[in-house]
């Protein structure tokens, strides 16, 4: 019995210390890992602060870590029961062996998914960060663009502002160039009035005193008979004194007006309400009034005076001094007038 015993002892010594090593090793390998575990989880942290969105992927992931660690923390909870059984039975603890390996595998393989994981995370990091920079320097891009357009702004400001005060300064100018245009316009009109004034009068002097010529307003009025047969644009012999006179009096008015003075004598032709037989050369008192018109000024042009300065117009019956169809009407509004203005 004795040697039984001795025997038996050996076999059961020899067991403990293997196994009491395996535990050993199987705890260190589990707070290795647990310390690797932990660094990554520091690391990934300080990372990914200021990232919203991937902060909350961290999370998550975190939390299946940290559940990780907690049924690892079970798990050695459970081993150090079975370390205690395993003292009392060896079979138990095989099987307890067999069982925590198993749980080592699976441990090994969440750890290296829990790496993967984390190094998608660093992935995503690297890319969250390409972007900011991207956006950074569209941000930067877009302030210097901002920037030139406000320097474009300021000088467009500047210049409307200088063509405004130009424009201001030119406004004054114009107004002041319009008063005193006006003022010119106004002295020529009252020089031109004048000589106006004496021309009628050296006319009333050098030409017969007549009762069938005479002023009217503004204008120098000869009636047709003194200067045309009836219906005829040809000048008659008395006709052609009293504008040999006229030709004088118009030559002699060219020397006093000045030459800044545009003027010319207009010659309008007038004629009564009566119509033209039409079987003539003339068909009409619009062709007669504008004839007898051309032929005044043309016997001016033969006597000297400038053509520049005579208008022939004509006007047919349509501008009568007198209403009515009395002979004496028709004889006043049959006429010729003589208007001196300017061109």
């Amino acid at each position: 019995m004795a040697s039984l015993r001795g025997r038996h002892r050996p076999q059961s010594t020899d067991y403990w210390p293997g196994f009491v090593d395996a535990m050993a090793t199987l705890l260190l390998v589990i707070i290795f890992l647990l310390s690797i575990f932990m660094l990554a989880q520091f690391f990934l942290s300080q990372q990914l602060s200021g990232r919203d969105n991937v902060l909350n992927r961290l999370n998550a992931q975190i939390s299946e870590l940290t559940e990780l660690l907690a049924l690892e923390r079970g798990n050695s909870s459970e081993l150090e029961d079975t370390i205690s059984g395993l003292q009392a039975s060896l079979g138990e603890a095989t099987s307890e062996r067999d069982r925590l390996s198993g749980l080592l595998d699976a441990n090994s393989d969440s750890i290296e998914t829990a790496g993967g994981k984390a190094t998608r995370l660093e992935n995503l990091l690297d890319d969250e960060k390409q972007v900011s920079q991207r956006a950074l320097a569209q941000v930067e891009l877009l302030n210097q663009q901002i920037s030139a357009l406000r320097r474009q702004i300021a000088a467009a400001n500047a210049a409307l502002e200088a063509s405004e005060a130009k424009e201001s300064a030119s406004q004054t100018k114009i107004a002041s160039l319009g008063r005193r245009l006006n003022a010119a316009l106004v002295q020529r009109v009252q020089e031109l009035s004048r000589y106006r004034s004496d021309f009628f009068g050296r006319l009333r002097e050098i030409l017969s005193q007549r009762s069938d010529i005479s002023v009217v307003g503004d204008r120098f009025v000869f009636q047709s008979e003194v200067l045309f047969p009836s219906g005829s644009e040809d000048l008659n012999p008395a006709g052609t004194v009293e504008l040999d006179k006229l030709a004088e009096a118009i030559q002699e008015l060219s020397l006093q007006i000045p030459d800044e003075i545009n003027w010319v004598l207009r010659v309008d032709g007038h004629t009564d309400a009566r119509p033209l037989s039409g079987t003539g050369r003339l068909r009409n008192n619009w062709e007669l009034s504008a004839a007898r018109a051309i032929s005044v000024v043309r016997y001016l042009i033969s006597k000297g005076v400038d053509p520049k300065r005579l208008v022939a117009a004509g006007f047919g019956e349509f501008q009568p001094l007198e209403e009515g169809d009395t002979p004496e009407a028709l004889a006043r509004n049959r006429r010729i007038e003589l208007k001196l203005t300017e061109r």
